[in-house]
């Protein structure tokens, strides 16, 4: 059983990237909403680059929910799972119906077609909204076992560990350990010697 005190050691973590904005660009919640859904199972660098577009044709959520599934189809279909992308845009933007109506609850945003838990707190986090829950993306996956602050490679558990293990304050750790992953905690070669968290990190002890 770890006897680290997280709620100090993940102070450094935090301080590195506190504030820092989600890498996906979005310029209000309605775009925000719109990025989440699509960047699931595909990278946000290629939903920035087809994002401009998209906006372009469906400027808020009113032109949205006139489109058919097959009018939004048309402009994402290089994007992973669009079928079903494009249906849940439709589904979700006729729910909706306008930018000023959209849900920034943890359980009205999971209840809209496309949006898991993940995608509702990177939502409830990039527009400023107060945490319910600890974002758990593939990064933190991959992270927060290799530091020892939760296990398996389940979300839903990791993000439980975690809510268990932190104080509210610090739940943006899940999207600090996120942009960790990103830029030092990478798959194949972690770059642990530029870790600020390699002092309490499992994984770097036991390559010592």
């Amino acid at each position: 059983m770890s006897v680290v005190n997280w709620s100090e050691a993940i102070k450094p973590l935090l301080k590195k990237y506190k504030g820092k904005k989600h890498p996906l660009d979005f310029e209000n919640t309605y775009q925000l909403l719109v990025a989440v859904v699509l960047s699931a199972q595909d990278s946000d660098k290629h939903i920035n680059q087809i994002a401009p577009t998209f906006f372009n044709v469906f400027p808020n959520m009113k032109t949205l929910a006139k489109a058919t599934p097959e009018a939004i189809q048309e402009q994402i279909s290089d994007v992973r799972n669009f079928g079903n992308k494009s249906k849940w845009l439709s589904a979700l933007s006729k729910q909706i119906k306008e930018d000023k109506n959209i849900p920034l609850t943890l359980a009205e945003l999971t209840e809209l077609p496309g949006i898991g838990r993940k995608s509702a707190n990177v939502i409830k986090r990039e527009s400023g909204a107060t945490a319910e829950g600890i974002i758990v993306d593939l990064h933190v996956v991959r992270v927060a076992p290799r530091l020892g602050i939760a296990s398996g490679s389940d979300p839903k558990k990791i993000e439980e560990q975690l809510m268990d293990i932190l104080p509210l304050k610090e739940w943006d750790a899940g999207m600090a350990m996120s942009f960790l992953g990103r830029e030092i905690c990478r798959p194949k070669l972690p770059n642990c010697k530029d870790c600020m968290m390699n002092s309490v990190c499992a994984y770097y002890k036991s390559t010592l």
